[in-house]
């Protein structure tokens, strides 16, 4: 039996529904949040906040998928899903971006990726987006 620990794309890291953390958090490997985090999120792989997740942070990772609340900026290198159940305010920067029918978003989407390569800490409104219910 091989240890699930041996390369960053078998491992996952869950937070779960009880969990509160504060601060910056930086990982290599999939994880799910289920619980409430404030502060920073930098990730190389997938990040995904569970429909009971709660997220006030600006978020960077490879591929990111929203299905609780997210009150930050999103940067992906891949992609940006939003789900139906899920709550967005927020900037999304991303090369791909689906939002579901349903959603709740309220803020804007740049997939050229210029501006936020340019102004790496600075984020200003592209296309202003909203969507309650329907698709944007």
């Amino acid at each position: 039996m091989s240890n699930p620990y041996n390369s960053a794309t078998e491992r996952a890291s869950v937070l779960g529904p009880t969990l509160y953390f504060k601060g910056d958090l930086t990982a290599e490997e999939d994880l799910l949040i289920q619980g409430r985090v404030e502060g920073s999120i930098t990730h190389t792989q997938r990040l995904t906040v569970g429909p009971q997740g709660t997220v006030k942070a600006n978020i960077k990772a490879q591929q990111i998928i929203v299905e609780g609340t997210v009150e930050g900026d999103l940067h992906a290198e891949k992609s940006v899903f939003v789900k139906d159940s899920a709550k967005v305010c927020g900037n999304i920067f991303s090369p791909t971006v689906s939002i579901t029918e349903g959603a709740n978003f309220s803020g804007s989407i740049d997939m050229d990726g210029k501006k936020a390569a340019q102004q790496p800490g600075k984020f200003e409104p592209v296309r202003p987006v909203k969507t309650a219910g329907g698709v944007a």
